[in-house]
């Protein structure tokens, strides 16, 4: 990034930062109700089960069923069905040819889903001897029966993702940002009244059904629509859907490939590996759900729509900007509070203190790349919104390359923080490239003031880790009152801190986001 003067900057138009924001939020509040209900999720199931190797190759199914939807229609929706919706969501003339067309891609895409489904079954030995070779006999055998029952979620997942996409092209935002959350509850409850019968399959069976929830949930925003089968193959649109996920498609196999070398070596770092690297994840994601994920689904539209280069280019920079006011305090404050954090969270039932240290460890290993990440997704989707897939996949070639050559360094005397390093390092380097080529291929974003506002951003933060740092051992209390300050005291200390720099600072941005929170607020009292 280059540094700009903020006398240079122009703000984004306000009526595109308002809507983006707003959009934003209601993802965001949808993205709240799930991580909580998320973490209630990673509770129970810790609480339940442990971190042992059960629990790892409960992970492996899941995360099986994530890479699948990821692979045949994760990037679908944000690459190509989104952005070509868009345009013909956004003409009323052409309304009817809009529904004709969602009717087609959700039936092909149906009907795919439920052939890829009946195949993956017939390899579910396979698939598990490729993920968690390193596993025992005992647990290879849990966890083929694990993917084999896992499986179906696949079709209910993918079929959901398409729903989420037709009604993000209609900028309807809130039934799509509730779905995780169903999905978690689901998990909850069967977890707590199955687990006495089935045991760990109970969350298996969880996973299912939250998957077929969130399409029942998304088809009552829909249910008023012009939908029915229909097969035209010929659809101009759905050839351009195509060439636009060809791309995509080449990077999720790269991807994929990336997934299973990953939890290949993982399963020979030892039974609980995973299991703590994918607590430690679940504490990473809390924000980049929360902030990166929110504003770069709420910018795609508006991207897409973009009449000129100026609009796109300042639409963008306010997108990082806003990833950036958020995301940085949230990395400094997990980093320096790691342990307190996962001792509040999972430190329970059979969560042991051991346990916490190999999660805290793994949480602050994984940080050092959450900053990177979380600018990365704006720059993939900007340029998915000017229908180029091709440039961000093959990045995803070179990325994968900067994770093996790291992983096979680092696995040898680290052990599994070595593959957390690996992917903290590939997140930075896909990041830095999409930095270069957003500049080369894009226009760049000089001018906006992006590199000004990261400098006051980074200062803001490092003041506020300093302050939480420098908080003195609390002994006022015991137990969960206890674990619960050791967390809360710091982080409300470092957050006014971050405040205050910023409004020193001058930060234009935390202005704008509050002025639209608050006009929201009103409008909800009204």
């Amino acid at each position: 990034m280059s540094v700009e003067t903020d006398s240079i900057a122009q703000p984004a138009p306000e009526s595109s930062t308002r809507g983006i924001v707003g959009a934003a939020t209601i993802l965001a509040a949808g993205n709240i109700a799930s991580r909580v209900l998320g973490l209630g999720r990673e509770i129970v199931i810790y609480d339940l089960f442990g971190a042992t190797g059960y629990v790892s190759v409960l992970k492996v199914a899941s995360t099986l069923v994530i890479t699948l939807y990821d692979f045949l229609v994760g990037g679908l929706i944000t690459a190509a069905l989104v952005p070509v919706l868009s345009e013909y969501a956004a003409d009323p003339s052409r309304r009817r040819e809009f529904w004709n067309l969602v009717s087609t891609v959700l039936s092909v895409i149906a009907l795919l889903l439920a052939l890829a489904v009946l195949g993956l079954e017939l390899l579910a030995e396979p698939l598990f001897v490729i993920l968690g070779a390193g596993y025992d006999e005992q647990l290879r055998a849990v966890g083929v029966q694990m993917i084999r029952l896992i499986l179906p979620a696949v079709f209910f997942i993918g079929m959901a993702g398409v729903l989420s996409g037709v009604l993000f092209a209609l900028k309807n935002f809130t039934l799509p940002a509730f779905i995780t959350a169903a999905f978690n509850l689901s998990i909850i409850v069967c977890a707590l009244a199955l687990t006495p019968v089935l045991g760990i399959t109970s969350a298996v069976l969880g996973v299912v059904v939250g998957a077929a929830s969130q399409v029942v949930l998304q088809a009552i925003g829909l249910r008023n629509a012009s939908l029915r089968v229909r097969f035209d193959l010929r659809h101009p649109a759905l050839k351009q859907i195509g060439r636009l996920y060809v791309p995509v498609l080449g990077g999720l196999t790269i991807a994929l490939i990336g997934v299973a070398i990953d939890r290949n070596l993982t399963s020979r770092t030892g039974d609980q590996s995973l299991a703590w690297m994918q607590a430690a994840t679940y504490l990473v994601q809390l924000p980049l759900g929360l902030v990166t994920t929110a504003i770069s689904f709420a910018i795609l539209p508006t991207l897409s729509r973009a009449g000129n280069a100026a609009e796109f280019r300042k639409l963008l920079a306010f997108g990082l900007k806003l990833v950036l006011l958020l995301i940085l305090p949230a990395v400094v404050g997990l980093f320096v509070l790691a342990t307190p954090v996962v001792e509040l969270v999972f430190q329970h039932g059979a969560f042991t203190a051991s346990d916490t240290a190999a999660t805290a460890r793994a949480l602050q290993f994984y940080l050092f790349g959450t900053a990177f990440a979380a600018i990365d997704q704006p720059l993939v989707f900007a340029f998915y919104a000017r229908k180029n897939t091709l440039l961000p996949n093959l990045v995803a070639v070179v990325a994968l390359g900067i994770y093996l050559v790291v992983a096979f360094a680092l696995i040898q005397p680290l052990g599994y923080l070595g593959l957390v390093l690996a992917n903290s390092a590939q997140l930075a380097g896909h990041a830095v490239v999409m930095l270069w080529f957003t500049r080369t291929r894009l226009g760049g974003i000089g001018g906006e003031g992006v590199g000004t506002t990261t400098l006051k951003l980074l200062l803001a933060s490092a003041a506020m880790g300093a302050a939480m740092f420098f908080v003195p051992p609390l002994d006022f209390a015991s137990g969960v009152v206890l674990e619960i300050g050791r967390v809360l005291v710091p982080a409300l200390l470092g957050g006014i801190v971050y405040v205050i720099v910023l409004k020193v600072l001058r930060v234009r941005e935390l202005d704008q986001l509050v002025g639209v929170l608050q006009r929201r607020a009103r409008r909800g009292r009204g």
